[in-house]
This record gives structure tokens, C-alpha cells and sequence, in this order.
């Protein structure tokens, strides 16, 4: 696998830039990371944040300078500071080029993993982008039909049956064929991550897990017999375990991996467990995607006082996963 990890820097309202940037300039990144983005702004964080090393521009990855910065010059834009922290049309379209381009180059082989910095999903639509968010668009740019995302950190790794709709059709999404797909990419996931044969649980839906039916019958007619079918297959995998303990449980080491079955219940406690070190992953894709788990974070963008934290976490799990894959 190439070992250039491609970074798109995100709506440049935001912190992307910023954190792409903190990221790449530690001298291990400058060998191994480019970043899709914009020259005028990314020259303008260079100042911001004082960083003094060579930014090398290209539209060819066989220019690519180790030691550098190296930047995809994806699209220019007459960028001023006023712009910072806003929502645009403008922000919201780059931000899609940019990923645009990165899964192009990914797919052809010229670069490794996509490490995304966030997007704001208002800017998006309104740069004529309507998707509900990166996962939608690696899917759609990638022709993928069955993925998910994962919410990795060293404490707590969960992955979702439904993430961005609304709570009431969360539950008619939960179907058997759905968790029995998610519990599939889960496994795969982590065999990519070197872990071989991975303790897999199933959270509920309900409370209790629907107490034999007093709180619901989802987990009588779909998630019990998708967990059964997937024992039958070999697989290790538990469930449905009452979602007010499957996280504990997972922490204390008695799972790998939680399929949740809505967005609020995975990423409630992977935030309150790893907020600044937490990771999205798409799973499913044919490139390698990771991303930073936290927002454009518009209140502090422009200071230079973001953290780079997740987005080194991210990178770091790129690499990792690109270890197991042949």
C-alpha cells in the first residue's frame, strides 16, 4: 500500500486547516502526509502558527518533496480572514473538492489512506453538496453500497447500524440484514487492526434490550436473529446486550467492539471515553478513510490554539490499518 496519507483540510472556516497543518509540520508527517487544500489559505495558517518550513505545491504526486509540506493546490480562493468562522457556499464547496480529489488519487494508488478534517454539513449543502457528511460522500465518490461508521479510540471502538437520521426511523433501520451487515464490517475492521478473532457485542434498542418484549419487540424479530445467524457462521459475537451496560462491558476488556444501533447511542460514550484522542473511520470502502471525531469548531478557528490531537490519532490509525492491508 502507498504509505502517503492524503489529508483533505476540511471547510477552511473552521480548525481543518489549522490542525492539518499542525499535524503534517512534525517531522515524521513531512515525509508521509499531503494535504488537499487551498494555497492561500494554507499560507496564511503558515503565518499564523509561525511555521517556517518550505511549502512545496503540486498536481502530481511524483513531485512530492519529503521534508516539505506538500500541498494539492485543489482550488484557489480569494481568501480573507473575515471569512473565518462563517458559513459559506465557497467553504462548503471546497471542502467537497478537496475530498473529491483525495479519494480520486487514493483510488488510482498514487496516495494511501484519506485522513479528513471536518466539514460543516450547513456550509456543505449550501456549496450545492447535499450530503449528510464525509461517510456519505466516500460512498457515493467510491460506488460503495454497504458501509458504516466506527468510532475508534485505545479505550472503546463502536461502530453503527444508522447514524444521521432522525431518531424515529433509527428504529426501522435497525432490520436484521442491517446488523448482520454492520457486525461483518465490524469483524473485518478489526482483523485489519491485527486482531484476529474479535469479541463482537450487539447493543439493544430498547431498555433492557426490550425485556423479552415489555419495551419493544425489536430485539425478538431483528437484532436476536441476526446475532444467532452470525454465531451460526463461526463469528464471536454477543447480543443484544442491554445498552446501559454493553459500554462498561466493553471497557472493562469483555468486547472488542459494540455495534450500536443508533448515532447518539455509539457516540455518547465513545465522547465521554475519548474525546480529543477518538477516531471516525468509514468502513466498508475500498481506500482507507479515518477522520478527526470532533467539529469545525468554529468559535475558536483563526487563534491558533486548536489541538491536533485527534487529527494525529487519525493519521496514526491510517498507518495502522494500512499495516494489515494487502
Amino acid at each position: 500500500m502507498n504509505k502517503i496519507i492524503g489529508i483533505t483540510m476540511g471547510d477552511f472556516a473552521g480548525i481543518g486547516p489549522e490542525i492539518s497543518l499542525k499535524a503534517v509540520e512534525q517531522d515524521h508527517y513531512k515525509d508521509n502526509a499531503v494535504i488537499f487544500g487551498t494555497k492561500s489559505i494554507i499560507e496564511y495558517y503558515m503565518d499564523v502558527l509561525a511555521i517556517k518550513s518550505e511549502l512545496n505545491v503540486i498536481d502530481n504526486i511524483q513531485d512530492f518533496k519529503a521534508g516539505a509540506i506538500n500541498l494539492f493546490n485543489v482550488v484557489d480562493i480569494d481568501f480573507s480572514k473575515d471569512m473565518i468562522g462563517k458559513v459559506s457556499a465557497a467553504a462548503g464547496d471546497a471542502a467537497y473538492k478537496y475530498i473529491e480529489k483525495a479519494i480520486e488519487l487514493s483510488l488510482k494508488g498514487d496516495i494511501g489512506p484519506v485522513v479528513t478534517a471536518p466539514l460543516n454539513k450547513e456550509a456543505l449543502h449550501k456549496g450545492g453538496h447535499p450530503f449528510d457528511g464525509h461517510t456519505e460522500i466516500f460512498a457515493e465518490l467510491t460506488n460503495t453500497k454497504k458501509y458504516t461508521m466506527m468510532l475508534w479510540s485505545d479505550k472503546l471502538s463502536v461502530v453503527h447500524v444508522s447514524t444521521h437520521v432522525p431518531l424515529r426511523k433509527a428504529c426501522d433501520l435497525a432490520t436484521k440484514e442491517r446488523v448482520m451487515e454492520c457486525v461483518d464490517l465490524a469483524e473485518d475492521a478489526m482483523h485489519k487492526l491485527g486482531i484476529q478473532d474479535p469479541k463482537i457485542a450487539v447493543a439493544g434498542l430498547n431498555p433492557h434490550s426490550g425485556e423479552s418484549g415489555l419495551f419493544g419487540n425489536e430485539e425478538i424479530e431483528e437484532i436476536e436473529p441476526a446475532v444467532k445467524e452470525k454465531q451460526e457462521e463461526g463469528k464471536n459475537v454477543s447480543g443484544p446486550v442491554p445498552p446501559d451496560t454493553v459500554f462498561l462491558k466493553a471497557t472493562q476488556g469483555k468486547f472488542d467492539i459494540v455495534v450500536a444501533m443508533y448515532h447518539d447511542q455509539g457516540h455518547i460514550p465513545m465522547k465521554l471515553m475519548a474525546f480529543d484522542k477518538g477516531v471516525n473511520v468509514t468502513l466498508g470502502l475500498p481506500i482507507i478513510r479515518t477522520s478527526v471525531d470532533h467539529g469545525t469548531a468554529f468559535d475558536i478557528a483563526g487563534k491558533g490554539i486548536a489541538s491536533d490531537v485527534s487529527m494525529i490519532s487519525a493519521m496514526e490509525l491510517a498507518f495502522r490499518f494500512g499495516l494489515f492491508v494487502k
